[in-house]
C-alpha cells in the first residue's frame, strides 16, 4: 500500500469524462495496482478511481505541462479498456509506503450461519416443546434452515434471514409447497425468523399461514442476560 499526499489534478477518460480540478488529495495505490483518489471529506467514498486489473505508469510532464507546474504524471490504464486515470502531480507533501501482507477478509458477526447455529442450539425460542430435526434439510428446491417438531409433534419449516423481506417469505412458502406433499412431513406449518422483519414480508407471510419470529441476536448470543437485568 502506498499514500501519498499531492496537490494534483486527475482527468479520468474512457466510457465517461471526469475532471478533478488542482487540490490537495490522497493517493492510494494497492498492490492490485488499482488507485483511489480520497479528499478530506466524503466518508470512506473516492472522489475518482480506477479499478483492477490496471497499471500505473509515471511520466515526465511535457514543456506546456512544466510551464503549469506540473512535476510528474501518473497514468492509470485499465488492462481490458480503453479507461485512462490521468494524475497531474504539482507537489507531493507526503508519502509513506507499506506492506500490509494478506488480508483475512471481513468476519461478519450475526449473519445467517451464526444465527441458524443459534436458533438451533436454542431450539425453545421458537416455543415450548420444540424439538430440533436438523439444521440445512435438504430438498428439491433448496435447504431449510430448520427443521423442527413443535410441542404436538408436527413439522416445523423456519427460514432464517439478517433482514426479512419478501423474497424471504416467497422462498420459505417454495419449502412448504414441497415439504407438504411428503406424507412423512405433512401438515408443515413455518416460521419466518429474522432480526428485521419489513412491514410487506411480515403482511405476505400472515396471508400465508406463515408466523414471524424476531430474532434478537444478543440475547442469543448470551450477552444480553434479561434475568440479570434491573430494567
Amino acid at each position: 500500500m502506498r499514500l501519498v499526499i499531492a496537490t494534483c489534478s486527475v482527468d479520468y477518460s474512457g466510457r465517461l469524462t471526469a475532471h478533478l480540478p488542482l487540490a490537495t488529495r490522497v493517493l492510494m495505490v494497492k498492490q492490485d495496482g488499482s488507485l483511489l483518489v480520497h479528499s478530506d471529506g466524503g466518508s470512506y467514498k473516492p472522489l475518482n478511481w480506477m479499478s483492477p486489473p490496471c497499471f500505473l505508469t509515471v511520466h515526465e510532464p511535457d514543456d506546456d505541462l512544466v510551464a503549469q507546474g506540473v512535476s510528474e504524471v501518473w497514468r492509470v490504464t485499465h488492462a481490458k479498456t480503453s479507461d485512462m486515470l490521468v494524475v497531474a502531480i504539482h507537489e507531493i507533501h507526503g508519502e509513506l509506503e507499506h506492506d500490509l501482507g494478506v488480508d483475512p477478509g471481513l468476519i461478519k458477526d450475526g449473519v445467517e450461519a451464526h444465527l441458524q447455529r443459534l436458533l438451533a442450539d436454542n431450539i425453545d425460542e421458537l416455543g415450548d416443546g420444540y424439538t430440533l430435526v436438523r439444521r440445512e434439510f435438504m430438498t428439491a428446491v433448496g435447504p431449510v434452515d430448520v427443521l423442527a417438531r413443535d410441542a404436538d409433534g408436527n413439522t416445523v419449516a423456519v427460514e432464517i434471514k439478517r433482514r426479512g423481506d419478501i423474497d424471504g417469505v416467497e422462498q420459505l412458502t417454495r419449502y412448504l409447497e414441497l415439504l407438504n406433499r411428503d406424507p412423512h412431513f405433512a401438515p408443515v406449518t413455518g416460521v419466518f425468523a429474522a432480526q428485521e422483519i419489513k412491514p410487506q414480508a411480515r403482511k405476505l407471510a400472515d396471508d400465508r399461514g406463515i408466523r414471524c419470529l424476531v430474532l434478537d441476536y444478543d440475547r442469543l448470543k448470551g450477552i444480553d442476560d434479561s434475568q440479570g437485568r434491573l430494567f
